[in-house]
């Protein structure tokens, strides 16, 4: 039985909207919707980057009224009470998307019993509300798949990935309990085929051109009989006028980024002198020379994320007239992290708040808007002295690392550190990770609270 206070809110829900109704209201004064903003290894360090190389003491997202932290939270996989204190992509968007900690590589399954979790978006679909993802990353990627699919392994992102894939580094993927055949949801392509979500902008197209499962036909065809317009140049979404739900797959896998070192480079590792190799306290360190971030020879006619915003805010409106949940991810702060190139993760944040700045524009025709600006996790990158601390003490001190010396348009040398591991990849950190919120957020948002608690915040102004 339902308690009193819920049956009783959903009376006065009903009375509301049916007032609402009555008095042909706008759709913006009728309306509730959410945008959540999500910088994927977008902490303090990679934000002070970007401020740092644009010369500039503030983003348009210092801009918004709400300031808080967030503290990331985690469990092991086998005893899901325990805490595990550096996240992933995929245990961290599961969190915010569905308000239960999990293991790293889960999307929206819990640890240990893998249960499946509801989502944000799917709550909100189930309540008449119109739903998008927007991302640079595919589509499939951790991130966007945590709130429309759930899965036990985020590398199953497609029919041939679910037994006996090979996922990064030559690792092995299983999934065989998320079989369609063993009764479960499928790949997460195929689950974003058969799905009903409004609007899917993003890269992935190489996980769609599999057959499925059955082996009846490809999981874009099947994403075409599910009635998806599938697009896949820039001039198709510049000319998007449809009802209907819509897939947009701009790339085989991530999308370009706008920028990038000099000619290529990114952070490389300083050299000591055959003397300092013998003794650290004697010889000489050269450090890599500087380099300026360039465009992206590469980017060429990829939509940028302000552009797949503003289509998802446009195609949504048409889509319900309750409102809608919107996600867009700014996914590669986090990959050009890993691949040690602040150059392009710095061009990310700019990206971020271009689509910020579509989703404010939005909010003054409809100010019942909440906008939402986080991150799913810290990530490698330390801005460090370019000069150190202690260089008059006579002894060559350098970072361990791989160290990016970047001249800013500010005309000064930024040096970034990276030097989370010695892999050819580098790792996650387990900071805290800010949140912005615009006005709507005022009273909604504690200054310090939790990924789980930015889920119910959520919920509760959907009315979900």
């Amino acid at each position: 039985m339902k308690p009193f206070y819920s049956s009783y809110f959903t009376l006065v829900k009903a009375l509301l909207v049916g007032s609402l109704s009555c008095c042909n209201l706008s759709y913006a004064e009728q309306t509730q919707n959410v945008i959540l903003i999500i910088g994927d290894g977008m902490d303090s360090q990679q934000i002070t980057m970007a401020k740092n190389y644009y010369n500039t003491p503030r983003l348009l997202m210092d801009s918004l009224p709400v300031r808080a932290m967030v503290q990331v939270q985690t469990s092991a996989e086998d005893k899901p009470k325990q805490r595990v204190y550096v996240a992933d992509s995929a245990n961290s968007a599961t969190a915010i998307a569905t308000g239960q900690i999990t293991s790293r590589g889960r999307i929206a399954t819990s640890a240990k019993t893998d249960l499946d979790l509801k989502t944000i978006a799917e709550l909100a679909q189930q309540s008449g509300y119109a739903t998008g993802i927007v991302t640079t990353a595919s589509v499939t990627d951790a991130t966007p798949a945590s709130f429309i699919s759930h899965i036990s392994l985020r590398a199953c992102e497609n029919p041939s990935m679910m037994v006996d894939g090979e996922y990064f580094g030559g690792t092995k993927t299983n999934c065989p309990n998320d079989l369609i055949k063993n009764s479960g949801p499928g790949s997460i392509s195929e689950q974003i085929a058969q799905g009903q979500t409004d609007i899917v902008l993003g890269g992935g197209l190489k996980h769609f051109g599999f057959n499925t499962e059955d082996e009846t036909s490809t999981v874009l065809a099947l994403a075409e009989n599910n009635q998806y317009q599938v697009l896949q140049q820039k001039t198709q979404l510049e000319q998007l006028n449809t009802n209907g739900k819509v897939l947009g797959l701009f790339g085989p896998s991530t999308m370009e980024v706008q920028l990038q070192g000099t000619d290529g480079r990114k952070a490389e590792k300083p050299n000591p002198s055959l003397l300092n190799h013998i003794d650290w306290r004697i010889g000489s360190v050269e450090m890599p020379a500087t380099m300026g971030c360039e465009k992206n020879p590469e980017y060429k006619d990829t939509p940028d994320l302000a552009l797949m915003s503003k289509a998802a805010i446009t195609h949504l409106q048409k889509r319900s007239s309750r409102g809608f949940f919107l996600m867009i991810e700014s996914a590669s702060i986090d990959k050009e992290s890993h691949a040690r190139n602040p150059c392009g993760s710095i061009g990310e944040i700019k990206q971020l708040n271009q689509a910020l700045q579509q989703a404010l524009d939005f909010a003054k025709t409809s100010p019942n808007t909440l906008i939402l600006v986080t991150a799913d996790h810290g990530q490698a990158a330390q801005i460090i002295p370019d000069e150190s601390l202690f260089a008059k003490v006579g002894v060559p001190i350098y970072t361990p690392g791989h160290v990016a010396r970047i001249v800013t348009q500010g005309k000064s040398t930024m040096a970034i550190n990276y030097a989370t591991n010695e892999f050819p990849v580098e790792e996650h950190t387990g900071t805290e990770v800010p949140l912005y919120g615009n006005s709507v957020a005022q009273g909604l948002v504690p200054a310090s609270t939790t990924q789980i608690e930015l889920f119910a915040i959520m919920k509760r102004y959907l009315a979900l």
